[in-house]
């Protein structure tokens, strides 16, 4: 058995946190009917074994396995504050909810179609008391994010799958919501992760999903504000080089990199592995147990 990463405190030992307090400046929109038809350019998806209904557009990225996995990866916990950055329709930040009845999530996105997408998946999901919306973007000064009630230290996790194409090198999509997903504009993954530190409390635990291609770009921004780094590759396919990385690192620790064994998706008949099956099922599971 390998390790698995340092839990976070459960509710016997943490009181339930407030999460931010909005400001006058914050965004906020009326909550969505859960019975208002989507748009015509909306599909509504269904998630863990149907329990979560997320609507998201029909073109340009859509949330599927790698949300899943990056959820499923966050460690036990409960009564703990939550924001994920990047959340385009809160599918990551939904599932966070639905696996930990107390907790309080925030989902933060610049795109304000993605948000008020984000808001009706809350009213249909019946998360309107524990999941709130803000529309920021990540880059943004640290003024700008303090106004919008995204403020230092407010949070005990990060969760987040961030663009990983660089803006400076890379022509953005026309398909505004694609782009979005993919591309860093307005600032570099060091950027993004520096929001991310400045979020969270001291020890707070930060999880990332990435291109596994994108490592040493991913711990070069990642070192002098993360340790305690575990991780996870992600093969499509047994013997199959793999595509992602799924990582839970602490603010502030010097604790050693640990890489767990490889996560594997498919068979070769192209079901899901027993475990991947697992997890998007149940939503759990991503870290083996503590021997």
């Amino acid at each position: 058995m390998t390790s698995k990463p340092r839990r976070a405190k459960t509710a016997a030992k943490t009181a339930v946190k407030a999460g931010p307090r909005p400001s006058a400046r914050q965004i906020e929109k009326p909550s969505a009917r859960s019975d208002a038809k989507p748009a015509p350019d909306v599909v509504e998806d269904r998630l863990l074994s149907g329990t979560l209904t997320i609507r998201q557009l029909k073109r340009g990225h859509k949330a599927g396995t790698d949300a899943v996995l990056l959820a499923s990866a966050v460690p036990v916990l409960e009564g703990l504050r939550i924001v994920d950055l990047g959340a385009g329709v809160g599918t990551v930040g939904l599932i966070i909810a639905a696996r930990f009845p107390r907790a309080r999530v925030t989902l933060v996105d610049k795109n304000a179609r993605l948000v008020g997408l984000a808001e009706d998946n809350i009213a249909l999901n019946g998360f309107q008391r524990r999941v709130a919306t803000i529309e920021a973007d990540v880059f943004t000064s640290a003024a700008r994010r303090r106004a919008r009630g995204l403020l230092p230290g407010s949070f005990d996790c990060v969760v987040t799958n961030p663009p990983w194409l660089d803006g400076r090198r890379f022509r953005a999509s026309p398909d505004k919501e694609k782009s979005t997903a993919h591309v860093l504009e307005g600032g570099t993954l060091d950027d993004w992760l520096k929001t991310a530190a400045d979020l969270l409390v001291p020890r707070g635990d930060l999880m990332i999903i990435y291109r596994a291609d994108g490592l040493p770009l991913l711990l070069a921004a990642m070192s002098g504000r993360f340790g305690g780094i575990v991780l996870r590759p992600v093969q499509p396919r047994e013997g199959r080089l793999a595509t992602r990385i799924i990582i839970h690192a602490v603010k502030g620790s010097r604790a050693p990199l640990v890489i767990e064994p490889p996560l594997v998706l498919h068979e070769a008949d192209d079901r899901f592995t027993p475990e991947a099956e697992a997890i998007h099922r149940d939503a759990g599971g991503v870290y083996t147990e503590d021997e």
